[in-house]
């Protein structure tokens, strides 16, 4: 689970607990409300609860119009990743943020997350801890992220070298025609760290707060976990909702439905592949 399915109700404590009392090992955490309490405070309320961490959101955004702005956020930046290699989590998620005000089209916004991530990455190479791009939808391309499909972070990987990989999220990917290949492709170097899932709903009425729960809309979430398993991911299946509906409903219950809906779509395909 990742912490981002509750964030409205359940504060870190809450969550870990709740998890660890679901059956869980492994919690995706957020920044923000480990600062709350502190890294050493995190690191106890985890191990009380006996798990470790998967994601760590977030290092970004960096994005930024100035050389100055840059540099402040490529140090935010990297603080993160050492609060993430503290709490021994596998990987953090890379946030590159919104584009400059007036800034036109994608290209020097591309060129400059290319840029930043060669200090960024060397940082966390030092930490011992991988970085992954999480290509997002690309109505999202102004605001949050130029990076929008598979063959984009693929080829960012491969210009970077070790320690980077990609999370591949159904809700940002699914409508890709070329997904399976890229899958398939980014299996084959090595490069897929995560797998989350979620649902996108007909119609959908918020850009980021709008995510369905697995099962609700038209992503075939079956077929995308058959093809991270085909291409040797061999980790979690990690549930996150960003959803103001499911925010406003008792978190007991929507845990127990994420389960449910997990167990239902993906147990079946998972015994395929062993």
């Amino acid at each position: 689970m990742n912490h981002a399915t509750f964030r409205t109700a359940w504060r870190f404590e809450a969550f870990t607990q709740a998890c660890a009392a679901a059956g869980m090992a492994r919690v995706s955490v957020w920044g923000d409300e480990v600062d709350r309490i502190g890294v050493t405070a995190a690191q106890q309320v985890l191990q009380d609860n006996g798990l470790t961490v998967f994601g760590y959101n977030r290092a970004g955004p960096f994005l930024a119009t100035t050389k100055a702005e840059r540099a402040d956020n490529l140090a935010t930046a990297r603080r993160e990743i050492d609060k993430a290699a503290a709490l021994g989590a596998d990987h953090v998620l890379v946030f590159p943020g919104r584009l400059s005000d007036g800034q036109k089209g994608l290209c020097s916004a591309r060129r400059q997350v290319a840029e930043l991530l060669v200090p960024l990455l060397d940082h966390a190479r030092a930490c011992g801890i991988r970085l992954a791009l999480e290509p997002l939808h690309p109505m999202l391309a102004g605001d949050r992220s130029p990076l929008c499909t598979m063959a984009e972070a693929i080829q960012l990987c491969d210009q970077l070298g070790d320690g980077i990989g990609i999370v591949v999220d159904s809700y940002h990917v699914w409508w890709d025609p070329a997904l399976d290949a890229q899958i398939a492709l980014a299996g084959e170097k090595g490069r897929i760290l995560g797998f989350h899932v979620n649902d996108w709903l007909v119609p959908t009425r918020h850009l980021l707060t709008d995510r369905g729960m697995m099962g609700d809309g038209i992503i075939d979430l079956a077929h995308l976990h058959e093809q991270v398993l085909a291409a040797g991911y061999q980790g979690p299946v990690e549930v996150e909702i960003f959803s103001d509906d499911w925010w406003g409903r008792d978190p007991a219950l929507v845990l127990q439905t994420a389960i449910q809906r997990c167990e239902s779509i993906f147990q079946n395909v998972e015994s395929q592949h062993g």
